[in-house]
């Protein structure tokens, strides 16, 4: 069985175009199985965001600001809202998922009709201050078909630009030499939460996938050296860090980030000398720069002047003492917090990651040298501490809004960097390495799998119904099981690529297939 399962991965991996696309097949059914077995509008502001991108795709880039009343967190206030011309069904969205959302054991086959009103009305977003580059991307098919099927499409384009961020990541990724390893790190930051929010229309997602892949891009340039890859590597950290700068503001943080640490780990003499004479660093430097100036230009022609009855009692060393004592919640939040934040994923879920995650970092500050040691325990630190600073910072001003998944597109880097300072510098026997990466993705693989059936079973009987939905309340196009079995076997299969022999041990048994030999003219060596 082990050796079908080896042969089934070698065959997939043959040539990088082969394992991007059936990666990239196998990603898009994972995110867009989430994208058909969730009820519309049951992720955090996706109605906001669905009409975002219906207006953007008709033109309309900007709009006019109407306060509109809201609670949010307990603090009332009059929020800024973009008005939008579109039809009348449309203005149903904010309202389609409230007789469910926050009530766990409530199915959401309560959800009311969206109607099929197709009269010019205003219809306002809180999403309409954010950069219109995602929404060109998701918008469109609400051109082509109206209703929920639209709706749908919208997500699935969602799903099609993350799982394209994210295939590239598993390319990257299996050019190392101790490529499972590698692999591994790249499905442990791919939780159940980046599934989830890559299969809705919501700029988390594409943010994540593309944190994903400037992680693992920025990595392998400074730890795994290699000249004849080194145009590629540029070419895909280029495209995810645009990806990231211009969803949204804080892209540009996370991007920063994840230079900075990823210089740190940079150890080998010529490995920076032979970045910087690169011409495609320099092109997409300049790419990253304009986008970067059109996302300020942006953020600050669009300010958010909201008006919120922040209590005297919240001030900023109040937020930073709840935010701190909220570190665990954050960081389930991170994991897997489906719905409207109200549908958390089974403890098994919780367990096994972090049981994965905890090993990988032990591994890396054992085997790391100091500064990979200081780099890891600076990463253990912004986890916890960044969203302390962000919300303090603001907490006057806007109260406690933070959310896990905002900090993930920068927390993906804590299981990447532990799993290559491993594959860097670990030695190779003396420990059963694929022995723990095939337990590790074993355990991801159910994990997820229990965090996506958990999650539809809330939405068909709630969470007080059956443990197994037979008699569900309200069910996706196509039914919950057939989602669960395609969910399941795109889960198992898409971590193929984890039991790939090492690239040695591949050499070995077909010496007709070695890796591509590195310029003659370099001066930097293969990694050992």
């Amino acid at each position: 069985m082990t050796s079908a399962l080896t042969r089934l991965a070698d065959w997939s991996a043959r040539t990088p175009k082969r394992l991007w696309l059936i990666s990239f097949a196998l990603f898009f059914t994972l995110t867009g199985a989430w994208a058909a077995a969730s009820p519309l509008g049951s992720s955090p502001d996706e109605h906001a965001h669905f009409i975002r991108a219906a207006a953007v795709a008709r033109g309309q880039i900007g709009g006019t600001e109407v306060m509109v009343p809201h609670t949010v967190a307990g603090i009332e206030g009059h929020f800024a809202e973009t008005g939008v011309q579109l039809p009348e069904w449309y203005r149903n969205l904010p309202t389609v998922h409230e007789c469910y959302s926050w009530r766990e054991a409530q199915p959401a086959s309560c959800a009311p009709s969206l109607g099929n009103s197709e009269k010019i009305v205003q219809a306002t977003t809180a999403a309409g201050r954010y950069h219109p580059g995602y929404y060109l991307v998701t918008g469109w098919p609400s051109l082509l078909v109206d209703g929920p099927k639209g709706l749908y499409l919208m997500r699935f384009m969602s799903a099609l630009l993350c799982s394209a961020l994210l295939a590239s990541a598993v390319v990257t990724a299996a050019e190392w030499r101790r490529r499972s390893l590698a692999m591994l790190g790249v499905f442990a930051a791919a939780t159940p939460m980046t599934f989830y929010m890559a299969g809705m229309v919501n700029p988390s997602g594409g943010e994540i996938a593309a944190g994903i892949l400037v992680w693992t891009a920025l990595l392998s340039i400074v730890l795994s050296p290699d000249p004849v890859r080194l145009n590629r590597r540029l070419a895909r950290l280029g495209v995810g860090g645009l990806v990231l700068i211009n969803i949204r503001p804080l892209g540009l943080i996370w991007f920063g980030g994840a230079v900075v640490f990823c210089l740190l780990l940079t150890q080998r003499r010529g490995v920076l000398g032979q970045v910087l004479r690169r011409k495609a660093l320099w092109l997409w430097t300049g790419l990253l720069g304009l986008a970067t100036a059109g996302a300020l230009l942006w953020a600050a022609r669009h300010p958010d002047n909201s008006k919120i009855d922040i209590p005297d009692s919240l001030t900023t060393g109040v937020a930073a003492k709840k935010t701190l004592g909220n570190t665990e919640v954050y960081i389930k939040q991170m994991l897997g917090f489906f719905g409207w934040l109200d549908t958390p994923a089974p403890a098994l879920m919780y367990l096994v990651w972090m049981a994965v995650l905890a090993t990988v970092v032990v591994l890396a500050l054992v085997h790391g040298r100091a500064r990979d040691v200081v780099a890891m325990l600076g990463m253990l630190a912004a986890v916890v501490m960044v969203p302390v600073v962000a919300q303090a910072s603001q907490a006057e001003r806007i109260g406690m809004v933070w959310q896990g998944r905002y900090l993930l597109p920068f927390a993906v880097g804590l299981p990447l960097m532990a799993v290559l300072i491993c594959a860097t510098r670990a030695p190779g026997h003396g420990f059963p390495w694929r022995r723990l990466v095939g337990l590790s993705v074993a355990g991801l693989v159910l994990a997820d799998v229990a965090a996506f059936y958990w999650t539809l079973r809330r939405f068909a009987v709630g969470t007080k119904g059956s443990w197994v939905a037979t008699s569900a309340h309200w069910a996706p196009p196509g039914g919950w099981v057939l989602w669960t079995c395609v969910y399941a076997v795109a889960a198992a299969v898409v971590v193929l690529p984890a039991l790939l022999p090492d690239r040695e041990d591949a050499a070995a048994r077909h010496p007709d297939r070695v890796t591509p030999r590195p310029d003659r003219h370099s001066r930097v060596p293969e990694p050992a």
